[in-house]
C-alpha cells in the first residue's frame, strides 16, 4: 500500500514537472522579451525550446532519482540532488538549443533565456519538493496537538550545540507527540553564545548549568554529546540530582550506527560515565611492534578480561591468536565473536586447564606462542574462602605451569593479570594472587625475561561483578544487597583494563609490577543508589538497600597503593611502577609453593590458610568458612 501510494505521488510529480517545465520556458521568454515581440521574431526558437525542454528535463530528473525520494523528509542532501539535476538538464538543453541555432533550424534566439530558465526551474522543482516537507511538518504538528491535548509538556535543556544537539532539538520541534519542548541549549563554544539553533537559543556555557536551572523551569536535561567524557556527564548529573531534575545522555557511536536515533531512544546515563576520573589513555603505536605478526596466547580467554584482550589483540593483526580456556562454552562463544569480527585471522581455540601441565606442554610445543597474556584465575573472594585448595592449584600452580613453559619455549613476553587484593591480602584469593605475582617476577629477574605483572581494581561489567548483580536485583524489584555502607572499591571498565594490559606488554623489559592510577575509590552504596536512580526509581522508596555484613576475606577498602612502597611514573600517565616490594627469595618461594601444592592434594585448607598467613608479606588471612550462603 505504501509503495503504491508513493508511485501515485511520484506520477503526479512527474506530470507536474512537465507542466512547470513549459511554464519555466514561457516565463523565461516573457521576462527576456516584450510580449508583442515573441511570436513574430522568436516563435520558432520558443517552440523548439518547449519541445526540447519537455523531453530532456523530466528524463534527467528521473535519472537523478528525484522521483524516488520521500520529500517530507527532504534535507540538504536532497537540495544538492535537485541542484545537480536541474543544472545538468539546463546544460543539456542549452547545448541542444545552441546547436540547433547554429545549424540554422531557427532564427532570433535570445541566449540569456537559458540562464533565466535555469533559475525558474530551480525555483519550481526545488520549491515544490520542499513544500511537501513544510506541509508534512505542519500537519504532523497540528495532528499531534489534537490527539494529545491532555499530556503535559516536558521542558528540556539540551547540553551540546553540535550536530547531535541540533538533531535532538529538531526532533523535539518536529514531533510534538514526544511532549518535549527545548527551552535552551548549553555549549562551551564562544562563537555559539547568543545564537539560535532551529530557533532555540544557546543560553550559556556548560559551567553555568546550575544558574540556568535556577532561572528557567526545566523538567529534564539531555546530554547531546555522544562522546562526552565522564567528567562532563558527572558535572551535569550532580547538578541535576541536587535540583531533582531528570537527565539522559545521547547514545554512543556504536548505538548511533545501529539505526536512526530519535529522542525516544535516548538512553539513561550508564554507570561507567559516572567514574570520578578521566578514561585511561593508551599509546597504540607501540603495540604493533610487540604484537603484530606474533603468535599470541590468551589464557582464560573465555572470561570478561580474556575475551576483550582477544578482541583488542586481533585488531593489531597478530600472526595467530591462541584462545585457551577450561570452559568449552565460553571459549566457543568467544571464538564465534572473534571469527565474525576478524574472519581473516587464524584463531585456534584450545580447551585446557592451566593446572594440567602435560596438556599445556603439548600446546606450547605445537603452537609456540611468542606473547602470553595470563588471565586464567579464580577471582571470587568469598567462593575461594570456601574452596581454598582450588584457589591454590588454579592461581598458584596454574601460574607456575605457565611460567615454566614460557621459559622452556622461549616466550618473548608474559603479562600476568593480578588484583589490588594481592596487596597486604586478607583473603585466600588475594594471597594466592600475590604468590602468583612473585612466581612471574622471580622468573623475570632470574632469567632476564620480559615478564611483568599488572594489578587492577574491580572491573565494571565483568561476569560476577557488582553492577550486573545490582541490575538483576532492581529488575526483580529489589532489595539491593550491599555488604557495608562504608565499603569502597576502585573501579575501571573492561576496555580500560585491556588497554592497561596491552600497554604493559609494550612497556615491559622484565620484572615490572604495574599499577593503574584509578582515581579515588567509590562507595559501593553510592553505585547502588546511582543505578536505582538511573532506572527511574528512588532509593529507599522504590528499591530498598539492605546491608548484609562484610563477607569472609573482604576489606572495607582495598589498598591499591601500599603506603610502605615506592612508586615511579612511566611513559603512560595512568600507569605507575612499583619500585620496591617485599618478596620471597627464589628458594623460599619454591619451597612454599611445593608445600602449598602438597597440602592442596591432601585436602588441608586450615594448614594452607596458616601457611599463606605466615609466608605472604603483609598478609592477615581471616578464618576459614564453609558457609556458601555468604557468597552472592
Amino acid at each position: 500500500m505504501h509503495i503504491f501510494s508513493r508511485k501515485i505521488r511520484n506520477r503526479y510529480l512527474f506530470f507536474g514537472d512537465i507542466f512547470l517545465t513549459l511554464v519555466s520556458v514561457l516565463l523565461s521568454y516573457l521576462v527576456r522579451l516584450e510580449l508583442i515581440a515573441i511570436f513574430p521574431t522568436y516563435q520558432d526558437s520558443l517552440l523548439w525550446m518547449l519541445g526540447a525542454a519537455v523531453v530532456i528535463k523530466p528524463l534527467v530528473y528521473y535519472f537523478f532519482g528525484i522521483y524516488r525520494h520521500i520529500w517530507r523528509y527532504a534535507s540538504t542532501r536532497e537540495l544538492i540532488i535537485i541542484f545537480s539535476a536541474v543544472t545538468t538538464a539546463s546544460m543539456l538543453l542549452s547545448a541542444m538549443m545552441i546547436g540547433l541555432f547554429a545549424s540554422g533550424m531557427f532564427f532570433g534566439f535570445p541566449r540569456s533565456v537559458l540562464i533565466i530558465d535555469w533559475l525558474f526551474s530551480m525555483a519550481f522543482i526545488g520549491g515544490t519538493r520542499f513544500v511537501f516537507r513544510v506541509l508534512a511538518e505542519t500537519t504532523s504538528s497540528s495532528l499531534a496537538g489534537s490527539f494529545i491535548p491532555s499530556m503535559r509538556k516536558k521542558w528540556v535543556l539540551v547540553i551540546g550545540g553540535g550536530d547531535a544537539g541540533a538533531m535532538v532539538v529538531r526532533e523535539m520541534l518536529k514531533n510534538p507527540q514526544l511532549n518535549m519542548t527545548p527551552v535552551g541549549i548549553l555549549d562551551d563554544d564562544p562563537a555559539k553564545q547568543g545564537s539560535k539553533i532551529h530557533g532555540v537559543p544557546v543560553l550559556a556555557p556548560l559551567n553555568q548549568i546550575d544558574h540556568i536551572l535556577d532561572k528557567h523551569h526545566v523538567d529534564e536535561v539531555v546530554v547531546a554529546i555522544p562522546s562526552a567524557s565522564g567528567k562532563i556527564v558527572r558535572q551535569v548529573t550532580e547538578v541535576c540530582r541536587q535540583r531533582n531534575v531528570a537527565f539522559r545522555t545521547m547514545p554512543g557511536i556504536y548505538e548511533l550506527l545501529g539505526g536512526v536515533v530519535s529522542v525516544s531512544r535516548l538512553r539513561e546515563v550508564d554507570i561507567p560515565d559516572l567514574l570520578r576520573r578521566e578514561p585511561v589513555r593508551i599509546n597504540t603505536e607501540s603495540l604493533g611492534e610487540v604484537l603484530q605478526g606474533r603468535v599470541v596466547m590468551v589464557t582464560g580467554a573465555g572470561g570478561s578480561i580474556g575475551r576483550e584482550l582477544c578482541r583488542q589483540v586481533a585488531q593489531i593483526n597478530p600472526k595467530r591468536l591462541l584462545t585457551l580456556g577450561h570452559g568449552e562454552n565460553s571459549i566457543f562463544s568467544a571464538l564465534m565473536d572473534l571469527k565474525e569480527g576478524f574472519p581473516s585471522l587464524e584463531i585456534v581455540p584450545l580447551i585446557a586447564d592451566v593446572r594440567d601441565l602435560p596438556r599445556l606442554e603439548a600446546i606450547f610445543t605445537r603452537w609456540k606462542p611468542e606473547v602470553v597474556f595470563h588471565t586464567a584465575a579464580h577471582k571470587h573472594v568469598p567462593l575461594m574462602e570456601s574452596n581454598i585448595e582450588e584457589a591454590v592449584t588454579n592461581n598458584i600452580i596454574g601460574t607456575q605451569n605457565i611460567v615454566k613453559l614460557a621459559l622452556a619455549n622461549d616466550v618473548q613476553r608474559l603479562v600476568m593479570i593480578s588484583t589490588d587484593k594481592a596487596i597486604r591480602p586478607v583473603s585466600v584469593m588475594g594471597a594466592t594472587k600475590r604468590l602468583a605475582e612473585m612466581l612471574v617476577l622471580d622468573a623475570a629477574h632470574r632469567y632476564q625475561r620480559a615478564f611483568t605483572v599488572v594489578r587492577f581494581g574491580n572491573v565494571l561489567g565483568s561476569r560476577g561483578s557488582v553492577v550486573p548483580r545490582f541490575k538483576r536485583q532492581i529488575a526483580t524489584g529489589g532489595p539491593i544487597t550491599v555488604t557495608h555502607p562504608d565499603m569502597k572499591r576502585y573501579f575501571m571498565t573492561i576496555p580500560e583494563a585491556v588497554h592497561l594490559v596491552l600497554q604493559a606488554s609494550a612497556m615491559s623489559t622484565g620484572g615490572e609490577n604495574y599499577i593503574l592510577d584509578m582515581g579515588q575509590p567509590v562507595r559501593i552504596v553510592d553505585l547502588a543508589e546511582d543505578l536505582i536512580r538511573l532506572s527511574g526509581l528512588e532509593p529507599g522508596k522504590d528499591i530498598e538497600i539492605v546491608f548484609t555484613g562484610i563477607r569472609p576475606g573482604e576489606k572495607l577498602t582495598e589498598d591499591l597503593w601500599d603506603t610502605g612502597l615506592e612508586y615511579s611514573p612511566t611513559d603512560h600517565p595512568d600507569i605507575h611502577r612499583v619500585e620496591s616490594e617485599e618478596v620471597l627469595t627464589s628458594g623460599d618461594l619454591a619451597a612454599i609453593v611445593e608445600q602449598l601444592a602438597r597440602l592442596a592434594r591432601e585436602g588441608k585448607p586450615e594448614a594452607i590458610q596458616d601457611l599463606l598467613g605466615k609466608a605472604v608479606p603483609g598478609a592477615a588471612i581471616q578464618s576459614v568458612t564453609t558457609e556458601l550462603d555468604m557468597v552472592e
